[in-house]
């Protein structure tokens, strides 16, 4: 198999990391604009199968050119892209995952599903983390507990020590982080799809220790595309941003005073867009270095009880990788050695939830060393 990787920055190098590693994979091509970064990605984390080239993503010539021949590509750049990664993977017959993250993208991605489907494609949005990982955990859930009614999502990525005026590190793309804290939040409430306030929902939860005091809030974006897929199979569903405590309401105070707007202000003779001006300060002043953990939860609950997968992963030491870098950038490198090996059939623009075996993605994920756990808490019927 032959799998080319779009991007090498921190969930690019762990992609490589991984499917360099995979069974049946002979060559991971590592793509980036930056030629050294893509070549020292490759070089570092290849394990002698990888090659790194520099690749404008908006050149789509360039874009074909590169990942033709190739079983499957798994795009780790911004998620402004992927549409037309989208389009170039349906020419060229390529499958094709990516990280997401954005509604509006995916909603577009969807909108070429004849065309893949014509084309002899797969193409699977919203592979990461959240969305992502919880899709499919979701899924695993409902199959294990049919009569469930309700699921709860609760993820986070954190620092291990929190400092700072948010208790927060950059383990992922601010554009993403602020798009997550802005943009409408889906949900499920008594069978009826809602949208739900951004930032509000506010709710006290613990995880084991030293994680027993958390805050989670309405994010958007994680729930991906379940409110619709699973309007009908339960009647309640949500996803919420696991934070340290007081997280929130300074977010909240910086985006009431306008400064994730979008449109440019004059200010001192000059036309300034305050969400860049955020996004550049968090960058500069938020630490993205220190040790990072991962808190992550999915819920079914039903008649008999609840059936729970509970994660709790840390930077590792030993391969250089952030929690972060694993636990979003390997989901999506399982899906698209599932694609380059025909593990799925299905083609056209598909719904992980749906589409993805989740049995076998959740063995996928053990194999690989994340300490995920399966909470069975269900009464035996007639107990």
């Amino acid at each position: 198999m032959k799998i080319a990787v779009l991007g090498a920055g921190m969930m690019g190098r762990a992609a490589v990391h991984d499917l360099a590693r995979a069974p049946g994979v002979q060559e991971v091509r590592v793509f980036d604009v930056d030629a050294e970064r893509a070549q020292a990605v490759a070089r570092d984390h290849g394990a002698g199968k990888a090659v790194g080239s520099a690749l404008d993503a908006s050149d789509q010539a360039a874009l074909e050119q590169a990942i033709a021949g190739c079983d499957a590509a798994l795009g780790a750049i911004s998620y402004r892209f992927n549409a037309d990664l989208t389009r170039a993977c349906i020419r060229q017959g390529v499958h094709f995952c990516d990280l997401g993250g954005n509604n509006t993208i995916v909603q577009e991605q969807f909108s070429l599903s004849d065309q893949a489907r014509q084309a002899g494609v797969a193409i699977v949005p919203d592979c990461g983390l959240a969305p992502g990982l919880v899709s499919i955990l979701t899924a695993r859930c409902l199959e294990l507990m049919p009569d469930a009614d309700s699921v709860k999502m609760r993820v986070g990525g954190l620092p291990r020590d929190p400092s700072g005026p948010f208790g927060y590190q950059i383990v992922f793309s601010v554009e993403g982080l602020i798009n997550e804290y802005k943009e409408p939040s889906f949900a499920l409430a008594d069978g009826e799809i809602v949208e739900v306030p951004t930032l509000g929902g506010m709710e006290r939860l613990s995880f084991p220790a030293p994680f027993e005091e958390l805050e989670a809030f309405n994010t958007s974006g994680g729930a991906s595309t379940l409110p619709w897929t699973l309007q009908g199979r339960v009647r309640n569903l949500d996803y919420k941003t696991i934070r340290y405590p007081g997280h929130r309401d300074l977010v909240a105070a910086l985006f009431a005073l306008g400064l994730a707007d979008e449109q440019p202000r004059p200010i001192d003779g000059g036309q300034v867009r305050p969400r860049k001006v955020l996004e550049a300060m968090m960058n500069e002043k938020l630490s993205s270095d220190g040790p990072d953990c991962i808190l992550c939860q999915v819920q079914a609950t039903g008649p008999q009880g609840a059936v729970t997968f509970r994660l709790v992963d840390y930077h590792d030491d030993a391969t250089g990788l952030s929690s972060m870098m694993r636990c979003t950038a390997f989901p999506a490198a399982i899906v698209a050695h599932m694609l380059a090996s025909g593990v799925v059939q299905a083609r056209g623009t598909l719904y992980q939830e749906h589409s993805i075996p989740a049995g076998a993605f959740v063995d996928a994920l053990l194999q690989r060393g994340l300490p995920l756990e399966l909470i069975d808490d269900r009464t035996p019927a007639g107990s």
